[in-house]
């Protein structure tokens, strides 16, 4: 890791209480398959951390707007979680500096993958989920993300 994860954990704005939760979800697969040793990486974190992200981002929506209908708000939902904007939002947590990438990755410039940074942000999102609750994990998502970012 080219960055220590103290210095990430300063920029996120959380700290870590399971080290290795954020550690997985900074793995990509590339990194793990050319691990010597098993290496837990970042999918499920993934998964997880989309879903949490569409709910957090809904309840807010459908709370803050009580007169728009499903389609409005469905519409303005997936602006808010789309991989372009989930990748700008990683560019400027610098999350490229941290991710563990196997060789032909770096090679091909993984770390600046829009793709690989939105999906690593999804990660980290579930990764802070099951390290704390899901009153932090709405705090992070609503207060460090989506402030001044997203209009709801």
């Amino acid at each position: 890791m080219k960055h220590s994860l103290k210095n990430l954990e300063k920029v996120l704005g959380y700290t870590f209480l399971n080290k290795e939760l954020l550690r997985s979800a900074l793995t990509h697969k590339t990194y793990a398959f050319e691990a010597a040793q098993p290496v837990e990486y970042n999918e499920r974190l993934e998964f997880l951390g989309d879903s949490i992200l569409n709910f957090v981002i809904a309840e807010q929506l459908y709370t803050t707007n009580k007169y728009f209908s499903e389609g409005e708000l469905t519409r303005r939902r997936s602006l808010g979680v789309n991989n372009k904007f989930l990748a700008e939002m990683a560019v400027e947590l610098c999350l490229g500096r941290y991710l563990l990438l196997g060789k032909g990755e770096v090679k091909q410039q993984g770390s600046e993958n829009p793709k690989t940074l939105a999906n690593t942000l999804e990660a980290i999102i579930g990764a802070i989920y099951l390290d704390s609750d899901l009153s932090t994990i709405r705090s992070f998502i609503l207060d460090k993300l989506y402030s001044k970012r997203f209009e709801f």
